[in-house]
């Protein structure tokens, strides 16, 4: 169904200036920003082994995991009232909170404290997803999957790179008398800092607070009357008025009740989330039963690299076929590939190989139902509660992903790897359902 927000029409000529300063602004803290939660993330769970125990080392990671999800409630509240510029800040800087807190734990050896900071290290996280949606609030309908997947891309230069950084920055804090493992959060926490500032200083005018303002202006008048008058740029980028109607997660959901594309777009970014996070996470498990201890941390490490890469590689190319073949046909195609890669994986055995494919499958998969839904969710819901329903979202996919990856263990324990990857591929069946649910005539599913 053709809407307002789906039909190709043209950017305003102020407009787009803005959008192009915007895209490139979060291109280059995405990589910055990717950087700073990949380090951590990288030997997350080493450290939380030495201070809590390795029985405590896996809920440490979840933490992190589940600060994300929660901490996507804040953020979106004050996206809602203030704009995307302080909504990210704060979730950056809640993240270096956090950096700062486990470098504490460390020091002291502190299980509280260790939580506490891994639950604020998850605002880095959620400051990277809630970047993607910044990057559709300006976008021409015609080009909103690709500018959101170009932002969803520039994650993989960070991810790739974080690594690299690691053993540098902690033999660098080794110097300042921080113990090993603490050096990648300190680095961590540096970065976020400086995302935090760059984008308080320079993502101005703010996109969301800029489309509000164009939602609310005057619609063009037809041929024959007069000529709209273009307001001057600074009345564009002049705040909107506070829609207090947006705030919160009840809200969010009584908009999403009652559009199904909203439903659709919220779904398959949860469920391609569960299933990529379920088969991923039990995978280095998976290998460590036919890998001895010399080689399991180098092919978990090429293996899990695949997967990222078929995460975030291809994701522009995601984009432009959203934008080319339509959301759903999209979301239908990455739910294909993550069936596909669950056959892999769980025929796989013991072949290294086979599983890297189906690893490589999972990520694509999980590009096309994260960029498709993504773009759907943002362009069916009205723009006063946009950020609210962004951050319902994210809620929904950190705590499902947390879900899956708690669960994902017990089965791999009591009934092996293939049937984890059957569970899993039953998981994405009512998706497809709601994805082939024709839309009934006048459903709600355009901006009001």
């Amino acid at each position: 169904m053709a809407t307002d927000l789906t039909a190709s029409t043209p950017v305003r000529p102020d407009v787009a200036p803005i959008q192009r300063r915007t895209l490139r602004l979060l291109f280059g803290t995405q990589i910055v920003g990717g950087i700073g939660v990949t380090i951590g993330i990288a030997v997350g769970a080493l450290l939380a082994e030495r201070v809590a125990g390795t029985a405590m080392a896996g809920l440490a990671q979840s933490a992190a995991v589940v600060g994300g999800a929660v901490l996507a409630v804040p953020v979106t509240r004050i996206m809602n009232g203030h704009g995307r510029r302080p909504g990210l800040a704060f979730a950056y800087l809640a993240g270096a909170v956090g950096a700062v807190l486990v470098v504490l734990a460390t020091v002291n050896r502190s299980v509280p404290l260790l939580f506490l900071g891994m639950l604020l290290f998850g605002g880095g996280t959620t400051a990277n997803l809630q970047a993607r949606y910044t990057a559709v609030d300006l976008a021409e309908p015609a080009r909103r999957g690709r500018q959101l997947s170009l932002v969803v891309w520039a994650t993989t230069i960070g991810a790739v790179a974080a690594p690299n950084f690691a053993a540098l920055a902690d033999r660098t804090t080794a110097g300042w008398g921080l113990p090993p493992l603490a050096g990648p959060f300190a680095f961590s926490a540096v970065a976020f800092v400086l995302v935090a500032g760059v984008l308080l200083a320079l993502l101005r005018p703010d996109p969301l607070l800029t489309a509000r303002r164009l939602a609310a202006a005057p619609a063009p008048v037809e041929a024959g009357a007069a000529p709209e008058v273009t307001p001057p740029a600074e009345a564009v980028a002049a705040p909107a008025p506070r829609d207090r109607r947006g705030d919160g997660m009840r809200a969010a959901w009584q908009v999403v009740r009652v559009r199904a594309a909203a439903r659709l777009g919220i779904a398959a970014v949860a469920v391609g989330h569960v299933v990529m996070v379920a088969v991923m996470s039990m995978t280095p498990v998976r290998l460590g039963e036919s890998h001895g201890d010399a080689d399991v941390l180098r092919v978990v490490g090429i293996v899990l690299s695949l997967h990222i890469a078929g995460m975030y590689a291809l994701s522009p190319v995601v984009g432009w076929l959203t934008d080319r073949l339509g959301r759903r046909a999209v979301i239908l195609g990455g739910v294909a590939l993550l069936l596909a890669a669950c056959a892999v994986a769980g025929t796989a055995g013991h072949h290294t190989p086979r599983l890297s494919v189906g690893l490589v499958l999972l990520g694509l998969g999980w590009s096309g139902t994260m960029v498709a839904g993504s773009t759907l969710l943002s362009e069916s819901v009205p723009t006063s509660v946009r950020p609210s329903v962004q951050g319902f979202s994210d809620l929904m996919m950190g705590l499902a992903g947390a879900a899956a990856a708690a669960v994902s263990g017990f089965v791999m324990r009591a009934a092996g790897y293939p049937v984890l990857t059957l569970l899993a591929a039953v998981a994405v069946v009512p998706l497809v359902a709601l994805a082939l649910r024709p839309v009934p005539a006048g459903a709600p599913d355009e901006e009001d």
